[in-house]
């Protein structure tokens, strides 16, 4: 689960969820929706993703930023999303996005950055929670 909170000039958003990759499908959900009409767009593009990370707050941050990525170059907003994630002595992450082209009247806003001002991950009892601010 996701919801957005005010902040004067970013995006800005709250995770809470039952497990690590929730938390990265929630919140590439709640990157999506602030930026672009995800109704509108098709699916029928799927992208893989593949990262690895010594820290959960680095690959969330990576994640992100893959995803900003896929949406200001490629012009790529995902649908579907799956994340599988295993921890050893770091952290691997395999997704799916399943998805398809923006255009320009389905693009809401247009991010700028991931930044790191307040970000952060952490683990709370049994479930995950992270903040995360987006320049626009």
């Amino acid at each position: 689960m996701y919801r957005f909170i005010d902040h004067t000039a970013d995006i800005a958003f709250e995770v809470n969820a039952e497990n690590l990759e929730k938390l990265f499908e929630e919140s590439a959900k709640a990157f999506y929706e602030a930026f672009c009409d995800v109704n509108k767009i098709k699916n029928n593009i799927e992208k893989e993703i593949i990262l690895t990370s010594d820290s959960v707050d680095t690959l969330l941050y990576n994640w992100l930023n893959e995803l900003l990525f896929l949406f200001d170059v490629e012009y790529f907003a995902g649908k579907e999303i799956r994340v599988k994630i295993r921890e050893n002595e770091e952290f691997k992450l395999k997704s799916v996005l399943k998805g398809g082209n923006l255009s320009y009247e389905n693009v809401k806003l247009e991010p700028k950055a991931i930044t790191l001002h307040k970000f952060r991950v952490e683990r709370i009892n049994d479930s995950w929670y992270a903040f995360v601010i987006i320049d626009i």
